[in-house]
Parts: C-alpha cells; structure tokens; sequence
C-alpha cells in the first residue's frame, strides 16, 4: 500500500467568510489555522498547501477574557538602541484591529516557507464588508 499524496492542482480551494464578533480570540484562532492549513479535509498532507482562503470580518469586535484588555502585550524590536515597542490589547485594537486576529493566526502556522504562503490566505476586515465577492465566499459558523 501506498500513502496517497494529492497533486498540486487536483482539488479545489474554497473560500469561508468568518464573523469575529463576540468571539473569543484564541478559540477563532485556532479554527482558522486549520481551516487555512487544510486539517479539516481528508486530503490533509502536512507539507503541502491543502489548505482554503478564510476571510474574517469584524474584527473589531473580537472577545478576550479576564484582565487581558490592558495586560496583553504586542511586542517588537526596531533593530536600534533602545527600539522596544510595545501596545496592549486595547492600543492595538484601536489602531489596527485586524493585526490582532492576523498576530494569533500566523502564531499557529508553522514557522517555515509554508507557514508563510499560508498566512497570505487569510484576509482580516473590520466591519461588515469585504472586497472578495467574485470568489463567492461561504459563510461558515465557528
């Protein structure tokens, strides 16, 4: 017996529209990975792109639980002497809310050229609308 591995070109990618209001973060997270890195299919293959495009609207509206509001930090390096940024979650939500959800996603891929090629798949919005309806996107519930 042989390990079936799919062609490149032999299956079809879907496209899934999520809304994140009200959601807990981490728990809609983890959802879209593996929508994004195809673990929800049978013709799963861990180095190749099986994967679909997730687009996630409202995404200002996203939930956290406990204090995390103010104690959740988004860190970063400049490169120069004394370059450490830091926001919390509220600075960040209100500049750019969609790097929230785009941060929690990318953290859960692998850290490789595939993990790369797969964070182009998702696609973050803050409100309602979204620029993709030629791909005629379905609706999923997470």
């Amino acid at each position: 017996m042989r390990s079936y591995v799919p062609k490149v070109g032999s299956f079809r990618k879907r496209w899934y529209v999520v809304d994140a209001s009200g959601k807990t973060l981490g728990r809609l997270a983890t959802q879209i990975a593996k929508i994004i890195r195809g673990k929800n299919k049978p013709i799963y293959t861990p180095h190749l792109d099986t994967g679909d495009y997730v687009i996630v609207v409202n995404a200002e509206k996203v939930a956290l639980t406990g204090k995390k509001w103010d104690k959740k930090e988004y860190r970063w390096y400049t490169g120069y002497p004394g370059g450490l940024k830091r926001l919390t979650y509220r600075q960040l939500l209100a500049r750019h809310p969609e790097r929230i959800i785009e941060h929690a996603v990318r953290g859960m891929l692998p850290k490789n050229r595939l993990g790369r090629k797969l964070a182009r798949h998702l696609f973050v919005y803050r409100g309602k609308k979204h620029p993709h309806q030629a791909q005629k996107p379905e609706k999923i519930e997470i």
